[in-house]
Formats: C-alpha cells, sequence, structure tokens
C-alpha cells in the first residue's frame, strides 16, 4: 500500500497540531512555555490536516477579523497590530509576575521572544495604509 503525499501532509499536520497541544497544556503548568501561541498553533495544524476543520476555521469570527486580510494581503492594519501587541504584552506579563526569582534565566529569555514579537509585528510585517 503506497501512501500519497497528501496523506504523509495530512499525518505531518495531525502530529504537529498533537505535539503543540502537548506544549500548550504544559505551558499552563510551566510559565517558559506559552500557552496560548501553541494552542492557535494546534488550531493551525489541526485545520491544515483536515479539509472540513479547514473550512470551520475559515468561518470563524477571529479568521475573519484577524487572519484573512493578513493571509490575503500579507499586512495588518495598525488596530490590528495593537490588539495582538497589547494581548501578547498581558499574557506575558502575567506569566513574567509569577514566575519565581529562582528562573531569573527564563524571564530573560521570556524578555527576548517578547522584544523579537515586537519587532516582527511593527517592522515584519507590513501596516495598511487605509482601512
Amino acid at each position: 500500500m503506497e501512501l500519497s503525499y497528501k496523506i504523509l501532509m495530512r499525518y505531518f499536520w495531525i502530529s504537529l497540531g498533537c505535539i503543540s497541544f502537548i506544549l500548550g497544556t504544559i505551558g499552563i503548568i510551566l510559565p517558559l512555555l506559552p500557552t496560548v501561541p501553541f494552542y492557535l498553533l494546534t488550531l493551525y495544524c489541526f485545520s491544515k490536516g483536515s479539509q472540513r476543520l479547514h473550512q470551520w476555521f475559515r468561518q470563524t469570527d477571529l479568521y475573519k477579523k484577524h487572519l484573512a486580510d493578513f493571509v490575503q494581503k500579507r499586512t495588518m492594519s495598525i488596530k490590528a497590530k495593537f490588539k495582538v501587541f497589547f494581548m501578547v504584552t498581558v499574557i506575558m506579563s502575567i506569566g513574567y509576575y509569577f514566575m519565581p526569582a529562582e528562573f531569573f534565566w527564563v524571564q530573560y529569555v521570556m524578555i527576548t521572544v517578547w522584544i523579537i514579537h515586537i519587532i516582527y509585528l511593527f517592522w515584519g510585517i507590513k501596516t495598511e495604509k487605509y482601512r
């Protein structure tokens, strides 16, 4: 029995989704791992692994409000950028605040990830001129 490329890619996306789900769930307990990005990656991977789930995801408000324009035009409005910036900053700040002082190196990693996120969000993704 020969596996086609489509089937192999489907298994790849579903496997990657399962790994992301596990990492996101571990992130609830271990503040080093960001939970929300892993869960969003899980949803993306599962939607790529299943056509029916992919079609459902494209009909959700999350996709229509924040991701559709970015996927089509590769740009985001300044309002959408600030919403993403605010939510990521709040989530990472909570994790940073509740992290024990013994894990100072993890705090440095979180700050580095936050700075990379800001750089990519505001300088890596183009901003729409008018909306």
